[in-house]
C-alpha cells in the first residue's frame, strides 16, 4: 500500500483509516484513532490469549520489534526497549543517571511536561536545572542551545517538535556539538516519530509512545539507550525481567541484564507491543519520508486557507527544514473555544491548546491519510 493508494482509492482509506467514515481527524498529535490493522493485530492477540498462555502467542515477536524500531530509528536492536509511555522512559533516564553536584542540565520550560518533571525533579540533588532561553514559544534554535551551554553542562534534554508551535528541532546538528563536548542529550521524540525522520545517530537517549503519529496504542511506546551508555544508566526499577534471577530464583546480588532488557523491569504490555510493532511497520511500509513531505504539503496549504480566514498561525514563517506536522491558528486575545466545540459537532476533531500567557490555540495536526478535500470542508467552517 502507497500513499498515492490511499489518497486516491476512498474505499481503501475509509478500510484501513475507519475513523475516515465519519469524522475528520485533525488531532495527531493528541492521541490519534487506531488503523484498521493495528487494531486487528491488537485484537487477534487479545483473542489469542484467550486460548492458553498469553505469551505462548506473541512473546516471540519481541525481537521482531526489537528490530523494527531499530529500523526506523537506525540504530542496533539491542539499544531498543519497550517501557511504556514516554513519561515513564524519560524519567528512567533522569533517574537512573548520576549526577554531581554542581552538573547542570539545559530543559526547556515550555515543552510538554513530560519532558520537563524529570528533569527539575534532580534539583533535589544539587543538580541546577537551567531553563532555555528562546524569543518565540517552541522556536529553539541551534544557537540558542549552543550559546547557554558550558562545561558544567552534563545533559540537555529536548523535544524534536514543540507541540504547540509545531517547531521541529534540528536535532542531528545540536547533538553531534553535544558530542563534540562530552554533553549527553535526551530527545522526547513523541511529536515526529512516524511522520519525520527521527533518527539517533547523534542521540543519547530518546523515548516516543505510539499514540501520536506513528498510529499505535497508548501506553505503547520505544525507548532507545545508545549502547555505550547501557552500563552508567542503571534505572530505579529491579524485577525478574531485567535483574538475572535464574530459574526464576532471585540471587544475592543485583546483576542487570545486557542489552535493553536492562531497562524492561517485568512483563511486556503485549498487547500494546503488538500494536506498536504493527503502526511501526505501516509507517516504514508507506515511508517516513514520503510522509514527511504530505505533512509539510498539508501544512503549507494550511497555513494560507487559515489566514485567508483571518486567523494568525503561530511560527507561520518558519523554514520546511524546521516544520512539522502542526499548524496552531489564533487570533491574539481572543478565545476559540466556542469555534473548537463547532467544530467538533460538525465531525471535525482538532485539539485546543493554551500556552503559559493564557492564549489558546486551535490545533491542526493532519496525517498523511486526510485528504485536501477535508481540509478544504475544515477551513470553509471557521
Amino acid at each position: 500500500m502507497t500513499l498515492t493508494d490511499i489518497l486516491t482509492n476512498e474505499e481503501l482509506r475509509q478500510r484501513e483509516f475507519p475513523v475516515c467514515k465519519d469524522k475528520i481527524f485533525l488531532a495527531h498529535a493528541g492521541v490519534c484513532p487506531l488503523p484498521a490493522r493495528v487494531a486487528q493485530a491488537m485484537n487477534d492477540c487479545t483473542n489469542g490469549g484467550t486460548l492458553g498462555d498469553q505469551e505462548e502467542f506473541v512473546l516471540h515477536r519481541l525481537d521482531e520489534a526489537r528490530q523494527t524500531g531499530a529500523k526506523l530509528l537506525k540504530c542496533q536492536p539491542d539499544e531498543v526497549a519497550f517501557v511504556g509511555p514516554t513519561s515513564l522512559a524519560l524519567s528512567l533516564v533522569a533517574a537512573g543517571l548520576k549526577f554531581r553536584r554542581g552538573d547542570n542540565i539545559l530543559v526547556y520550560y515550555d515543552d510538554y511536561p513530560s519532558n520537563v518533571y524529570p528533569w527539575m525533579a534532580l534539583a533535589a540533588q544539587g543538580v541546577q536545572v537551567r531553563l532555555l532561553n528562546i524569543r518565540n514559544l517552541g522556536a529553539i534554535r541551534n544557537v540558542d542551545v549552543m550559546g547557554q551551554v558550558d562545561e558544567n553542562t552534563k545533559l540537555v534534554a529536548l523535544a524534536s517538535c514543540h507541540f504547540i508551535s509545531g517547531h521541529r528541532l534540528d536535532h542531528q546538528a545540536i547533538g553531534k556539538f553535544l558530542r563534540e563536548r562530552n554533553i549527553l542529550f535526551c530527545l522526547d521524540a513523541i511529536q515526529t516519530l512516524g511522520a519525520f525522520p527521527t533518527t539517533v545517530e547523534n542521540v543519547d537517549f530518546l523515548a516516543a509512545d505510539a499514540h501520536k503519529w506513528l498510529l499505535g496504542p497508548c501506553a505503547a511506546g520505544i525507548m532507545y539507550v545508545n549502547r555505550d551508555l547501557h552500563e552508567s544508566l542503571n534505572p530505579p526499577v529491579y524485577g525478574w525481567h531485567n535483574v538475572r534471577c535464574p530459574n526464576f530464583v532471585a540471587q544475592e546480588t543485583i546483576n542487570y541484564r545486557l542489552g535493553a532488557a536492562k531497562f524492561e523491569a517485568g512483563s511486556h504490555n503485549l498487547v500494546g507491543l503488538i500494536g506498536l510493532l504493527t503502526a511501526m511497520e505501516l509507517a516504514l511500509e508507506i515511508g517516513v519520508e514520503n510522509i514527511a513531505t504530505e505533512l509539510a504539503r498539508k501544512r503549507t496549504w494550511l497555513i494560507s486557507a487559515c489566514r485567508e480566514k483571518g486567523f494568525e498561525v503561530l511560527n507561520a514563517d518558519q523554514k520546511p527544514e524546521t516544520a512539522a506536522g502542526i499548524t496552531s491558528i489564533f487570533k491574539p486575545g481572543q478565545d476559540l473555544t466556542s469555534l473548537h466545540k463547532k467544530l467538533a459537532a460538525a465531525g471535525v476533531i482538532d485539539s485546543l491548546r493554551t500556552d503559559r500567557k493564557g492564549q489558546n490555540y486551535i490545533r491542526f495536526s493532519p496525517h498523511f491519510y486526510n485528504t485536501d478535500a477535508e481540509l478544504k470542508r475544515v477551513v470553509e467552517m471557521l
